[in-house]
């Protein structure tokens, strides 16, 4: 059967052996001598283990007494790190932010705007996931992750809404493809060429399939690479299409013998959002990360 003990029971312990007395112990914790007695011998039943030699002169530990005390011992110094910290986050100088963003935002945006908030907090971590919109939205609302940044017409009830950054999905051809002379294009239309796509892992790829999917299509993938870059380098070479932000798109546009396509569906405007539970709730730390990449969007509430 599994020994059922507390922290108080574990304080009781640490006392008694550092004070080597029963009584003092349970003085030391604020206790009565029975009291003190009582849950020292359900400890020791619980665990099946003598951990106390009981003698006139006062208590030694037993050596399973001596493993506890070990063990005891470590869990008393984590329980005062733990004070530590968290006083800490409660004056907003150390921290942990959690953050669920789309592709575009983790790609083209948070890059450039995420290590000013870093250089300013040296105390604050950030943990950054990529995840498709209708996840993001959904781990927010369960407390999993503070802040969230969507884009698209994902339903967003009951959570507080900032504007962060404004782009669009472009189809992305070499200048020799036989895409290359148009200035407009449906989704569908392009899903009979080759691709160039995103890993499976990321959200872009995610949606994209949906999108494909709600069509009764397939994208008809060549490759996969890992980043923006990599994919108009693999559609200069005319390895096939790709649909990209048109921010990374124009970046890539100036080296790279690449052409744009306008996409005529409508998802492929990207407002993208921050979505929050509650930007009060969050600590001091937190707010001021919301607060810099709401600045520092441009986009106007």
């Amino acid at each position: 059967m599994a020994a059922h003990f507390d922290l108080p029971d574990i304080k009781l312990f640490v006392n008694i052996a550092e004070a080597n007395s029963l009584t003092r112990g349970a003085e030391r914790s604020h206790m009565s001598l029975p009291a003190a007695s009582i849950r020292i011998k359900n400890l020791e039943e619980g665990l099946g283990v003598k951990l106390l030699y009981r003698t006139s002169q006062g208590v030694t530990l037993t050596p399973p007494g001596q493993a506890f005390m070990h063990h005891a011992r470590l869990v008393m110094q984590q329980l005062t790190d733990l004070r530590g910290d968290l006083a800490e986050y409660v004056n907003g100088s150390r921290g942990h932010v959690r953050i669920f963003a789309n592709t575009t935002a983790i790609t083209e945006f948070l890059p450039a705007l995420l290590p000013k908030f870093l250089a300013s907090h040296p105390d604050v971590n950030v943990d950054l996931k990529e995840r498709l919109s209708n996840d993001i939205v959904r781990a927010v609302t369960e407390g999993k992750v503070d802040v969230g940044i969507v884009a698209g017409n994902v339903r967003t009830e009951g959570l507080e809404i900032l504007p962060f950054q404004e782009d669009r999905l472009v189809l992305v051809t070499s200048k020799s493809h036989a895409l290359a002379s148009r200035e407009r294009i449906e989704f569908s239309e392009a899903l009979s060429y080759d691709f160039v796509g995103m890993l499976e892992a990321s959200a872009i790829h995610a949606f994209l399939a949906q999108a494909a999917n709600d069509l009764n299509r397939q994208i008809k993938i060549r490759i996969q690479v890992g980043n923006f870059e990599a994919a108009c380098r693999m559609i200069e070479a005319n390895v096939g299409i790709g649909v990209v932000p048109h921010s990374a798109a124009s970046r890539h546009a100036g080296s790279m013998g690449i052409h744009m396509v306008e996409l005529s569906d409508e998802w492929a405007i990207r407002k993208l959002q921050i979505c929050l539970r509650s930007m009060q709730s969050l600590p001091l730390f937190a707010r001021e990360l919301v607060e810099l990449l709401v600045a520092e969007s441009g986009v106007s509430a």
